[in-house]
């Protein structure tokens, strides 16, 4: 006879739906934590790569580059 607390499903397939449905938010869970660890990873350039990317692309020339790395303390002293 069919139990009306769950329809005629066994307790295993009940257990096994309840799992999934943990399994599926644990994963939304996580890739929204990968997503916002790499969108916020995605801006730590340092200063001396920017000032060397601007001097690769030619926005300053080598005299301005030498004396802004001496300015954030990346050149020679």
């Amino acid at each position: 006879m069919m139990n009306m607390m769950n329809n005629g499903h066994s307790g295993f397939m009940m257990g096994g739906m309840g799992l999934l449905h943990v399994l599926f938010w644990i994963l939304i869970i996580a890739g929204a934590v990968l997503i916002v660890q790499w969108l916020s990873g995605r801006g730590k350039e340092s200063a001396l790569d920017i000032l060397k990317k601007r001097y690769a692309k030619g926005e300053i020339d080598s005299e301005a580059f030498e004396r802004m790395k001496k300015d954030i303390g990346e050149g020679k002293e």
